[in-house]
């Protein structure tokens, strides 16, 4: 992958994964060239494939902007940070990512769910 940029400059990704959580949310959206959505539907089954074997992988989802947008966003469920920064530094994943086109540029953020009562619960 050509880029990946922080979505919060000051706490990016890397600083994110040594926070002990569970569980976690990962938000990565995607901008690309329209030209290049095919090889990055690719790159991004074959990242999935590799997570989804990984410990403590609960799910994912893609997601494309409507029209005409080549924004993707993907959403994964992970049972804790300790699981996701396994998963995310492992050198066959950091190898997966050459794999995406040149003009891909990813903001992957960690999150957790908060209870609302009346409205969602943790």
């Amino acid at each position: 992958m050509s880029l990946m940029r922080p979505m919060d400059p000051a706490f990016p990704i890397e600083r994110q994964i040594s926070v002990d959580a569970s569980p976690v949310v990962l938000v990565n959206s995607f901008t690309l060239s329209k030209d290049d959505e095919a090889a990055f539907i690719e790159a991004w089954k074959a990242d999935a494939a590799f997570m989804k074997a990984q410990p403590g992988f609960i799910s994912t989802q893609l997601h494309r902007a409507i029209g005409e947008s080549p924004t993707y966003l993907n959403y994964a469920v992970w049972e804790s940070t300790a699981d996701f920064r396994a998963a995310f530094t492992h050198p066959e994943f950091i190898e997966k990512l050459t794999a995406y086109p040149s003009s891909a540029v990813a903001v992957p953020h960690l999150f957790q769910k908060l209870a609302m009562p009346g409205f969602c619960v943790a």
